[in-house]
């Protein structure tokens, strides 16, 4: 077992947002992705199959979907969607995010 802080480790900077590598095995991955006002992960999508969450964890913004499709997102929000869905973030105010991946096995 291991223990991380996500507020002590996890760090945000002013070019750029902040990435921390949280857990990488071949059942799942998590990052924590901490962002700035104005900061984005532009829309993307992975050509593999599996599901992916995006949890906020702090602060809030707009979860990105196809097309810059725009969808609230605020502290304890959670976004699930299919890791070949387009998706992508961007904070309005200081937001701190943790996303999960998991592919299909």
């Amino acid at each position: 077992m291991k223990t991380i802080n996500l507020f002590e480790q996890g760090v945000f900077k002013d070019k750029g947002f902040g990435k921390l590598l949280v857990h990488d095995s071949p059942y799942f991955r998590i990052l924590n992705f901490n962002f700035e006002p104005g900061q984005e992960l532009p829309v993307h999508n992975h050509d593999v199959e599996g599901q992916l969450s995006i949890l906020v964890v702090e602060g809030e913004g707009e979860f990105l979907g196809a097309d810059n499709a725009a969808i609230p997102a605020k502290t304890g929000d959670v976004l699930i969607a299919d890791i070949a869905e387009p998706h992508g973030i961007r904070a309005t105010t200081r937001m701190r995010v943790v996303v999960t991946i998991a592919p299909t096995l």
